[in-house]
């Protein structure tokens, strides 16, 4: 039976393509925490594939006949939030059942009902001290969606791991490995009472933390040829560079986008055909549009006050904000969520290309709705955008609408960029596609449009660069920076039809008649049209 690319759950290799979970992170750094009977922490995004590597552990421990591993998943606890009783006996229940699967015999769950009469505030603890005392070898305990618990449960949970570690290995756990989101130091826990206690104060005895990374741009390759080398079917190599940029390895992505292209777009089903950069880039189309599980979640979260202190001044490339005012808890928040890459010596930025796309086409959805532009209205005989007559009718919308448009916007600081953003969309979604570029510290938007100018795959290809810049100081330097910084945008991508140049000048001591002007420019034997809005 031919494997597939997985995109939910847990990796089952007999099922799923699959990059060996023990290789994703340094196991031979674990064991030594474990020798050392260290608890600690494994974080990572949702959909990186904790799961599946968690429960490779448990089976490698398991099998070196040292240990009795065993691996829980306390999410069920969530729903009773604040009701400590019920989650910690929630808790115990989940453990009882998953250490008797790996004994194999029902003394999990004696000791469980032997100690029914416990107290909340100490039933965890002494059900894993009872257990560990009856138990041949040391334990590993593997905990995972610890941050799915919340205020008085979750700091409960913690406090009663920590109040049995000085007993381990002979009555409490030789090793607990907490798996979540964020790392616990990062925990702010709202008490019902209104007081914070942070994770760190909680789970003080957390030796390390780590934390499982994306897939490299090898391990990408090595997934990808499984299922070439199962099936036959070839994926030409120019797809790789685009497969990274547009994932940076985000394991979901890589798999969703590999699923839609071998599957869903059910021409492809024919293992006879190559898949191509075009067939890619459609098919990364398909996700954006279809907005599955994994993207929604990350689009519900641009609507949370600290997500956005993050993402508003990546959106406006404004290196010039603030960064005091965004608390670092904030930023390691997002960070930790997947949705930014935050690179020792670099600014800020969002993480891959899907997520660039996706951002501003959710920021702007109702705004694009509500234009009444037509793709045909700037659509050559050939097929092409006429990106000059598109950018004419631009300037009289902004002058006339941006003001009212961008104060709906909740990301109102990047609203120019946005409402420029929305209008393409308008227009590009009627066959074309629209890459962004943005950051703290670039200072400006790269945007590049590529509209096939035929039919099916590997025909002519429209390239046009746009280059967008907020005016935060003299109109002459920020020409002469912009037409520069669009002609190395240009050298990136290659073969290229035209170049825009777009400044946006919100000051309001200078009138639109000012402000709207266009005029073409000669860069190092380029021709740019530099646009005033």
């Amino acid at each position: 039976m031919e494997r597939f690319f997985n995109t939910a759950g847990p990796n089952i290799p007999e099922d799923s393509y699959t990059i060996d979970p023990l290789k994703r992170f340094d196991l031979e750094d674990i064991l030594t925490l474990i020798r050392q009977k260290r608890y600690f922490v494994l974080h990572a995004p949702r959909q990186t594939g904790k799961t599946s590597c968690m429960l490779a552990l448990r089976d490698f421990l398991n099998a070196t006949g040292q240990y009795i591993a065993v691996y829980a998943n306390v999410e069920g606890g969530q729903g009773s939030r604040n009701d400590v009783q019920s989650v910690v006996k929630s808790t115990v229940d989940t453990l009882a059942e998953e250490f008797r699967g790996v004994l194999g015999h029902d003394m999990p769950l004696a000791i469980r009902d032997e100690v029914q009469a416990v107290g909340k505030d100490a039933l965890l603890t002494t059900y894993l001290g009872r257990l560990s005392e009856n138990c041949p070898k040391p334990i590993v305990l593997v905990i995972d969606e610890i941050d799915a618990l919340v205020g008085d449960s979750l700091v409960s949970v913690l406090r009663q791991l920590r109040a049995g570690y000085a007993n381990r290995p002979k009555a409490f756990p030789q090793t607990v490995i907490l798996c979540g989101v964020r790392d616990v130091r990062d925990y702010r826990i709202v008490l019902s009472n209104q007081d914070i206690v942070t994770g760190g104060s909680a789970f003080n005895i957390k030796a390390e933390s780590l934390r499982l990374g994306d897939f490299s741009e090898e391990e990408i390759h090595e997934l990808y040829m499984q299922h070439t080398n199962e099936t036959g079917q070839r994926f030409d190599e120019a797809c790789f560079p685009l497969i990274w940029n547009a994932t940076e390895g985000q394991p979901w992505l890589v798999n969703a986008l590999a699923r839609e292209v071998t599957w869903s777009m059910k021409e492809n089903r024919d293992r006879s055909i190559t898949i191509t950069p075009e067939m890619m880039y459609k098919a990364q189309e398909n996700l954006i549009y279809r907005r599955d599980t994994h993207i929604d979640i990350l689009i519900d979260k641009l609507q949370e006050p600290r997500v956005k202190r993050v993402i508003e001044p990546i959106l406006a490339n404004n290196d010039e904000a603030d960064d005091s005012l965004v608390p670092n808890d904030d930023i390691l928040y997002v960070q930790d969520m997947g949705l930014i890459k935050v690179e020792r010596g670099k600014p800020r930025r969002i993480a891959n290309g899907i997520y660039r796309e996706i951002i501003p086409r959710e920021l702007t959805w109702s705004t694009q709705g509500a234009l009444v532009q037509e793709p045909q209205w700037y659509q050559r005989a050939d097929g092409s955008i006429d990106m000059e007559k598109l950018l004419l009718d631009f300037q009289q919308f902004f002058r006339e609408n941006s003001d009212a448009w961008i104060a709906k916007f909740d990301y109102a600081e990047a609203g120019p960029q946005l409402l420029l953003q929305a209008f393409l969309q308008r227009i590009v979604n009627g066959g074309g596609y629209i890459d962004c570029e943005y950051g703290l510290g670039r200072r400006r938007t790269d945007l590049l449009i590529r509209k096939p100018l035929t039919d099916g795959y590997g025909g002519p290809v429209q390239r046009i660069v746009l280059e967008l810049k907020i005016k935060r100081y003299s109109l002459e330097r920020t020409i002469d920076e912009g037409l520069r910084q669009t002609a190395d945008y240009m050298d990136v991508v290659g073969s290229v039809d035209e170049a825009h140049f777009i400044i946006f000048d919100r000051s309001k001591e200078r009138s639109w008649d000012e402000r709207i002007w266009h005029k073409p420019y000669e860069w190092n034997g380029r021709t740019i049209m530099v646009w005033g809005m």
